[in-house]
């Protein structure tokens, strides 16, 4: 071989293997969901999809990239997964007869580019968020297998041990496996109740990214991001106005993140934040997609939430809010969905619109009731208020209630500051 055709050959064999990094990162979630619908197993699939892609990267170098990599990904690891549970079978006969019946289920089957391979990704989103699982295995195994993440990069999302991280992921497997829970997407019966839990854990997804609850960094970027990607996933495979509305409510969150710390990481109030700093690409398709929804006239406290966070979006400035309609929109919300979370924001719209004292009361009202009392972001509220009404003692009480209570570094760090200013 002469040398220009030698370098032809590892130029070739150099764009293949960057090939195969491409797909891996655009189309292992995708791979494994359907290797896991065909072989009814978590494990199995994970194991034939690092199978599949050493195959890629030894033969797509020599034999050229196929047509259809992702259906060709799918069959060579079905296959090894195969001549891997006849490999077993002397240790264990039941694997061979599980490899019968793969082989004879799938023969000579090369699953199809499109449809049916993205039905498989929302198939493999609400295995992982089965009523049957316990929330926190959910969150977990979603992480995991539907957005790629490893169990130390979950566990230091959510600043828990690893070891507790794969306990949970292993527990819930083992659930879906001995309670036979099916790869599907549920009956139209029974799609509220099972929505509404997937809409649940990427709403958690999205808040501990947008807005930590502890640890040194105001936000982690890779979570957020992680809970959009999989809102956009729902929403291209399930337009229901509820997962629209939510993918707008992300949006326009996540729209606001440039402006939320100083370069120095220092929490922004959103009074204060720099509004030249917002997304606006993100605001506008946010604004589109809570549009969207609201017309359906079937939507629920997600839309309601993006509605509020559009509110906000649309006002130039801080003092152009228009806190009649937020509050309007709390009280819808307070009735959809009924919390003392909502009851807190509205009382902080309510003393924007009516002032302080009015404000306070419904937070104290609050408080008064045992709601809230370990809930640094109420007292933080109280102490605000008190501030600006002149309370000094209140204001300064509260404000070392919710220190005691957050963990969050930066916000530490801002009541520190606030307890600082009353001093002077």
């Amino acid at each position: 071989m002469d040398a220009n055709a030698e370098l032809m050959t590892e130029n070739t064999a150099k764009r293949a293997r960057e090939i195969v990094g491409a797909v891996y990162r655009a189309d292992s979630r995708r791979v494994l969901a359907t290797l896991i619908r065909l072989l009814n197993d978590f494990d199995l699939a994970e194991e034939a999809l690092h199978d599949a892609f050493t195959a890629a990267v030894e033969q797509w170098p020599r034999d050229g990239v196929p047509v259809n990599p992702r259906a060709w990904l799918v069959s060579t690891g079905r296959f090894k997964a195969i001549d891997s549970m006849r490999r077993r079978a002397r240790f264990d006969a039941s694997l061979g007869e599980l490899a019968k019946q793969l082989d004879a289920g799938f023969s000579g089957a090369v699953e199809p580019e499109g449809q049916d391979l993205e039905d498989d990704r929302l198939r493999l989103i609400f295995t992982c968020c089965h009523p049957a699982l316990p929330p926190d295995a959910q969150l977990a195994l979603t992480l995991r297998e539907v957005c790629g993440l490893t169990t130390e990069e979950i566990a230091r999302a959510f600043l828990t041990a690893p070891p507790t991280i794969a306990k949970r992921i292993v527990r819930a497997k083992a659930k879906i496996r001995d309670a036979r829970i099916p790869y599907e997407v549920p009956p139209r019966a029974e799609m509220p109740d099972r929505l509404d839990t997937v809409l649940r854990v990427i709403y958690v997804v999205f808040t501990e990214g947008y807005s930590a609850s502890s640890g040194g960094s105001l936000t982690r970027p890779d979570v957020s991001a992680e809970a959009i990607r999989l809102g956009r996933l729902l929403v291209e495979l399930l337009p229901e106005p509820e997962a629209v509305g939510l993918l707008g409510l992300m949006l326009l969150h996540e729209s606001r993140r440039a402006a939320r710390s100083s370069p120095e990481g220092e929490l922004v109030l959103l009074d204060d934040q720099d509004r030249s700093l917002w997304n606006r690409d993100h605001i506008v398709e946010g604004l589109a997609l809570v549009e969207r929804a609201l017309s359906s006239r079937r939507f629920g406290a997600y839309t309601l939430q993006a509605a509020i966070a559009a509110v906000h979006a649309e006002a130039p400035t801080a003092a152009a809010t228009d806190w009649a309609q937020i509050v309007g929109l709390y009280d819808v919300l307070a009735r959809a969905n009924p919390s003392s979370v909502v009851d807190l924001n509205r009382a902080v719209a309510v003393a924007m619109r009516d002032g302080p004292l009015a404000g306070l009361a419904l937070i104290d009202a609050i408080l008064d009731r045992g709601d809230l009392e370990d809930f640094y972001l109420a007292h933080s509220a109280r102490a605000d208020l008190c501030r600006r009404l002149g309370r000094t003692a209140e204001a300064r009480a509260s404000y070392q209630r919710a220190l005691s209570l957050a963990r969050l570094e930066p916000a530490q760090r801002f009541l520190k500051r606030r307890l600082g200013e009353l001093k002077n």
